[in-house]
């Protein structure tokens, strides 16, 4: 996806808010993701001044370096609102409640804020999983996924990974966790087999 492309997308969705001032879904999620990220203003600001710039014929080459940063950044960004809009609108229409609720736009803005901070691109996928599920399930309470949430940012993934196996199997301990988060190379070669014969 090109940064004209983004640029479409983000549009495009934000021109889905009709006349009456209400927002459809869609253009409330973007806009919800949208104002949690401060850069997000400025990329656009300067890309409007440096369009003007360019008719004029003088382009500021700070201006222009700066955007280049962003652009890879604008364009994730995009690509996962993409993604999770384009759940959210298969969903059907029972979700639409959920997703017009104050509640859940304030998890909208409180995950793409972490996901915008986000170290890894692991956790910006838990972020991505959680926000798309959250809208389209009830499993559980708006507080609880503030709290997955906060433990997303906090967590490193190696935490994320010995809850799963400590899960999986009551009583492992940390020499039996080790091994299946480190197996040996011999250990590697069985597991491969195993799972080639499948």
């Amino acid at each position: 996806m090109t940064k004209k492309d983004t640029i479409k997308l983000i549009d495009n969705e934000l021109s889905k808010i009709n006349e009456k001032g209400k927002k459809t879904r869609t253009g409330r999620f973007v806009i919800s993701a949208l104002s949690s990220i401060p850069w997000v203003g400025g990329v656009i600001a300067a890309s409007s001044a440096l369009h003007g710039e360019k008719e004029q014929g003088k382009i500021n080459s700070l201006q222009k370096l700066w955007l280049e940063e962003h652009q890879k950044k604008i364009e994730d960004l995009a690509m996962v609102i993409y993604e999770i809009t384009e759940k959210l609108n298969s969903s059907g229409a029972d979700i639409d409640e959920r997703l017009e609720s104050d509640e859940y736009q304030d998890l909208v803005k409180k995950g793409f804020k972490e996901w915008d901070n986000a170290e890894t691109q692991e956790k910006k996928e838990y972020i991505q999983k959680l926000l798309t599920n959250a809208a389209a399930t009830s499993i559980t309470t708006d507080d609880l996924i503030r709290l997955f949430i906060d433990w997303i940012r906090t967590y490193h993934e190696t935490h994320f990974l010995v809850i799963k196996e400590i899960y999986k199997k009551k009583g492992i301990t940390r020499g039996q966790i080790w091994r299946n988060l480190n197996p040996t190379s011999q250990e590697k070669i069985q597991l491969r087999q195993i799972y080639t014969n499948y």
